[in-house]
């Protein structure tokens, strides 16, 4: 499955965005998803995923309360909904997918994935 994330841009603090996880496959249901994000001189991070059917959400801490992940599946797209950005936010944000996953505390580990996008990138200015 290819992955295509897109939705980033250049934002002020306190603003939102809204990220998009499009697959190139039909059948996007038997793929958990997660969102990973690295900035510069730092390891990529989980931030947050989901199971098959939209069950199984998890979030990082620094992602609750914040961002919200949800998917359409008639749409082959996951969303990564991000509200009250902050500059620590910052990043290149990367999509994952784990065929038959279930999402949840597993979807936190990178090596549980073996399909990623490309990035997109987020800025938030102070």
């Amino acid at each position: 499955v290819q992955l295509q994330a897109s939705g980033g841009g250049l934002v002020q603090a306190g603003d939102s965005l809204r990220l998009s996880c499009t697959a190139s496959v039909g059948t996007f249901s038997t793929y958990a998803v997660g969102w990973f994000r690295q900035s510069p001189g730092k390891e990529r991070e989980f931030v947050a995923a989901i199971g098959r059917s939209g069950g199984g959400i998890y979030y990082a801490d620094s992602a609750k309360g914040r961002f919200t992940i949800f998917r359409d599946n008639f749409k082959n797209t996951v969303y990564l909904q991000m509200n009250s950005l902050k500059p620590e936010d910052a990043a290149i944000y990367y999509c994952a997918a784990e065929k038959y996953g279930y999402g949840g505390a597993s979807g936190s580990q990178l090596g549980r994935y073996s399909h990623w996008g490309q990035g997109t990138q987020v800025t938030v200015s102070s």
